[in-house]
C-alpha cells in the first residue's frame, strides 16, 4: 500500500514538473509554472507593458495606470541630453548627418575648467570609458589588451591628432547616440557629468602633448575656458577699473589745482594793479594839495 502511495505521489510530481515547465514551441506558446516570479506585475510610468497573467485589473485598467500624470507641484523636471550652447535639450538624432552637423555646431563646453570637475570626469572615465578606451586615452583598455582582451574592435585612440583637434561635438554626440559597437551613454551619465568627462579627455591630451589643461592654464585649445581665467581677468577689470576711477579723480584735482593756482595768480595779479592804481591816485592828490 505504501509502495503503490509513493509511486503515485512520484508520477504525480513528474506529470506536474514536465507540464509545469514547456519551452515554446510550434504552435505551442509553452507554460510556466507560477509566472509572477518571472514577470513583475508592477506598472512603470509612461510606458505601457501590460501582461496577460496580471490579475488584479483589466488591460484598460493598466492603461489608464501607465498614462502620464501630471508633475507633483514644485517639481523641478530633468531632461536628459543636452549640448548646444549650455540647453539641456539634445537637438541632434542618431543618424551620420546629424553627427556631422553636431561635430560643426557643438563647439563650446558649457562648463568651465575646474578642479573638482576634472576629478569627477575622472573618476566617471576610469568607470565608463577606460575598460575600452584605456586609462590614458590610447585606446588600449583592459577589453582589447593583448593579455586577454576580446573586444571585437579597435576603440579610438584619443590621442591622436585626429581626435585632438576635433570639436567638443564629436565626443558629446557619440556619448549620447553612441558609435559603431559603442553604445550610448546617455542614459548613465547626466548633463554635467558628460561635459566633466569630456574635460578629463582633454586633460589627458594635453598630458601626452605636454601640454597644460587645468583650471588656471589651458595650452591645448582656444575654445574650453579655465575657472582661473575667468577669475582672472574679473580681477583685472576691476584693477583697471578702480585705475581709471583714480586717474579721473586725480585728474580732477590737478584741474581744480590748476584753476585754484590759476585764480590766486589772477587775484594777485588783480590786487597788484589795483595797488599800483591807488598809489597813482595817492600822487595825484598829494599834488594838487601841493599846488593848492
Amino acid at each position: 500500500m505504501k509502495v503503490k502511495t509513493y509511486l503515485l505521489a512520484a508520477i504525480l510530481a513528474c506529470v506536474i514538473m514536465f507540464s509545469a515547465c514547456q519551452q515554446p514551441g510550434g504552435d505551442t506558446t509553452g507554460s510556466e509554472y507560477m509566472p509572477d516570479m518571472a514577470h513583475s506585475l508592477a506598472y512603470e510610468a509612461n510606458h505601457y507593458n501590460y501582461y496577460y497573467h496580471n490579475t488584479w485589473g483589466s488591460e484598460e485598467e493598466y492603461y489608464e495606470m501607465a498614462k502620464p500624470r501630471h508633475p507633483v507641484k514644485g517639481t523641478v523636471p530633468y531632461t536628459a541630453g543636452g549640448a548646444k550652447n549650455g540647453n539641456s535639450i539634445y537637438h541632434y538624432g542618431n543618424s551620420e548627418e546629424e553627427r556631422t552637423r553636431a561635430m560643426n555646431e557643438v563647439i563650446d563646453n558649457p562648463f568651465k575648467i575646474t578642479e573638482s570637475g576634472l576629478a569627477t570626469g575622472k573618476e566617471l572615465y576610469n568607470t565608463f570609458c577606460a575598460t575600452c578606451h584605456g586609462e590614458n586615452a590610447d585606446g588600449a583598455g583592459y577589453l582589447v589588451r593583448e593579455d586577454g582582451g576580446k573586444y571585437p574592435v579597435q576603440p579610438a585612440n584619443f590621442l591622436l591628432d585626429e581626435f585632438v583637434d576635433a570639436s567638443n561635438g564629436r565626443y558629446y554626440h557619440s556619448i549620447m547616440q553612441g558609435r559603431n559597437l559603442m553604445g550610448a551613454y546617455k542614459d548613465k551619465l547626466s548633463y554635467e557629468e558628460r561635459w566633466q568627462v569630456i574635460h578629463y579627455i582633454r586633460s589627458l591630451q594635453a598630458k601626452e602633448k605636454k601640454l597644460v589643461y587645468n583650471q588656471t592654464t589651458n595650452t591645448l585649445n582656444s575654445v574650453d575656458r579655465p575657472a582661473g581665467v575667468i577669475v582672472a581677468e574679473a580681477m583685472h577689470d576691476s584693477d583697471d577699473s578702480s585705475g581709471d576711477a583714480h586717474g579721473a579723480t586725480q585728474h580732477e584735482g590737478d584741474d581744480t589745482n590748476h584753476a585754484h593756482e590759476h585764480d590766486g595768480q589772477h587775484d594777485g595779479h588783480g590786487h597788484d594793479h589795483d595797488g599800483e592804481h591807488n598809489h597813482g591816485h595817492d600822487h595825484e592828490t598829494k599834488g594838487e594839495n601841493e599846488h593848492k
